[in-house]
């Protein structure tokens, strides 16, 4: 779906904008992605760089639930044109996965919602879905999803998201 030209999706309004970052880029030249979650429905609770272009991702738990997490939404900006970037979502519940089977996460460019109208779309490479060896507190193991995404812009923000 497509929005007014600057707006954020309706599922997004009543973003906290005016929260201070938990990173601020240190000048033009750090290509450090900046994440963010603290609005309605968001649910990553920490984001790791491990490489340059790698970072693992901690989801917080759905509410009501018993440490159950499946599905995400949250915002990174500070993009950056050309390199491929890695997300590890480390802390998945289920043992299988329709990202298995051919799914593949959304993505929501706020530029590309501004210049050209368009809304959320699937997107991501080299998708996998594993069980790792990070063991939950019951005994049973978390599960990666795994994802590779190319950003259209530079200092973009880019929401992702399990669904809408």
């Amino acid at each position: 779906s497509s929005q007014a030209p600057g707006s954020r999706p309706p599922e997004l309004k009543g973003l906290i904008n005016h929260l201070p970052p938990y990173y601020t880029p240190e000048g033009p030249d750090d290509r450090t992605l900046v994440f963010e979650s603290r609005f309605e429905s968001g649910n990553l609770r920490r984001a790791v760089q491990v490489y340059e272009f790698e970072y693992d991702l901690i989801l917080n738990p759905d509410y009501n639930t018993k440490s159950h997490t499946q599905w995400y939404l949250f915002r990174v900006s500070n993009t950056r044109r050309g390199p491929q970037y890695r997300f590890n979502i480390l802390n998945m519940v289920k043992p299988t996965s329709v990202y298995n089977e051919g799914m593949r996460p959304l993505r929501y460019s706020c530029i590309d919602a501004a210049m050209k109208g368009i809304g959320w779309v699937r997107n991501g490479e080299k998708i996998a879905y594993y069980q790792n060896g990070l063991r939950r507190v019951k005994g049973s193991n978390y599960y990666t999803l795994t994802f590779t995404v190319v950003f259209n812009h530079d200092c973009d923000e880019v929401y992702f998201s399990h669904c809408y």
